[in-house]
């Protein structure tokens, strides 16, 4: 299983809950690219990072990095994408990103948001609001793609917690 999304959607929250329920390892693709010290992981680093995360039968995948989609949708069975409006994964990412500053949450590998780059143009909060419609084409390109995937479609933080409460890994 798949969880996609802007930042600030919510995909580390619903990937972890769905792990859980269904009894299989969590993989947060943030963690597997961001070593210590902020530094990127090459791109053969991050691919075998990833395929040895992903090579049992069950996992569930936070994360929406181009470069291992060959390695993980074909053999995922469902991609849940939690396509909110631009404004409200923004005000999540403004709010996720204040209490990450404030208490000095430890993010991957040792680090964690620095003041300093909080007006770069990496930072999640403006790629949330930049990203937010290509990212979304994208994903309606990609699922084309692989068609084989159970596609779930959640368009606000109630249509999720309804599906999770309903449906997900029941």
């Amino acid at each position: 299983m798949v969880v996609g999304g802007v930042s600030g959607s919510g995909k580390s929250t619903v990937a972890r809950l769905l792990a859980g329920r269904l009894g299989a390892p969590y993989v947060e693709l943030d963690a597997h690219y961001h070593r210590a010290g902020w530094r990127e992981a090459t791109r053969d680093e991050f691919r075998e990072s990833v395929a040895a995360a992903t090579e049992g039968e069950r996992w569930v995948v936070d994360g929406n990095y181009a470069a291992v989609r060959d390695l993980v949708w074909p053999r995922a069975t469902t991609f849940v994408w939690l396509d909110y409006p631009r404004h409200v994964a923004t005000l999540r990412t403004l709010r996720r990103t204040a209490r990450r500053l404030l208490t000095r949450e430890e993010l991957w590998n040792g680090n964690r948001e620095r003041w300093r780059d909080v007006l770069s143009a990496e930072h999640p909060i403006r790629w949330s609001w930049s990203q937010h419609g290509p990212r979304r084409a994208d994903y309606e390109h990609a699922v084309a793609q692989w068609p084989h995937l159970d596609v779930v479609r959640l368009r606000s933080p109630g249509e999720t917690a309804r599906w999770l409460y309903y449906t997900a890994a029941r």
